[in-house]
Parts: structure tokens; C-alpha cells; sequence
């Protein structure tokens, strides 16, 4: 993966490499050094970005539901429920 595609891939998953650093366990000075000239970012960098965009869409989808959920029991019940 080059630097520029993962920043974009960063941008478009609302992350900053700072944040992406943290997240990931590494310092923000190794995010940095990928933009030098001829530098890769690291092997491991995609895999680990599929996966955390990944969980984040499973996540959207989890809270979809516990709304479905919670408005369905309203409707059937005429009631505000909490849902965990």
C-alpha cells in the first residue's frame, strides 16, 4: 500500500494517522516516516484497516437493529424500553 492511498483510506474512515497510531499500538513518528520517499507503508497496515473498517460496519449494523428493536417494541407495547 502506498502513503497516499492509505491516507485516503484513513480520510474516507474519518481517521487521522494520529489516531490510527494509537489505535494500531505504534508511534506516530513510523505513520509519519511512510510519506518519506521510496519508505512502504508497513505489510500488516491494509489487512489491519479492512478489519477496522470492517467492525465499524457491523457495529453500524448491530445499533440498526437494537433501534428496529426498541421501536418495535414501542409499537407493540406503547412503551419506551431500553435495549442492550
Amino acid at each position: 500500500m502506498e502513503y497516499e492511498e492509505f491516507k485516503k483510506i484513513l480520510k474516507e474512515n474519518d481517521l487521522t494517522i494520529k489516531e490510527f497510531a494509537k489505535l494500531a499500538g505504534i508511534s506516530y513518528r513510523t505513520c509519519n516516516g511512510w510519506s518519506k520517499p521510496n519508505a512502504k507503508v508497513s505489510d500488516w497496515v491494509e489487512s489491519w484497516l479492512n478489519l477496522y473498517i470492517e467492525r465499524n460496519q457491523l457495529k453500524k449494523e448491530v445499533d440498526r437493529h437494537i433501534t428496529f428493536k426498541q421501536e418495535f417494541y414501542e409499537m407493540m407495547n406503547g412503551q419506551t424500553i431500553t435495549v442492550k
